[in-house]
């Protein structure tokens, strides 16, 4: 299985979890337009870190099991965390909050 694959997966399930809260809590647009400008936030702090981190060698990658595109030296691959993270969590804040918290 591919690194690639395997985020799929994960970015899939989490994004169908937040389809399946938003519809069923009533969230609108403004909820998702939050939730994407935390995952933009989320993906360049992503970038910059660990391509830093790339650069000052503390880590490397098996490059056959990477897709090859890379933003400045993250694999596009590592994209796929701060996504799933950006979907799941406020859905499962959603979830877990009690009436009138909201």
């Amino acid at each position: 299985m591919t690194y690639a694959l395997l985020a799929a997966l994960f970015v899939l399930a989490c994004g169908a979890v937040a389809v399946v809260v938003s519809v069923t809590h009533g969230l609108g647009a403004r909820w998702w337009t939050v939730t994407g400008l935390t995952i933009v936030i989320l993906c360049v702090l992503t970038i910059v870190f660990d391509s830093l981190m790339i650069l000052s060698d503390l880590f490397r990658y098996d490059d056959s099991v990477l897709l090859g595109i890379r933003l400045w030296h993250a694999p596009i691959e590592d994209l796929a965390w701060p996504v799933a993270a950006g979907l799941l969590l406020p859905s499962l804040a959603v979830l877990t909050a009690q009436k009138g918290t909201r």
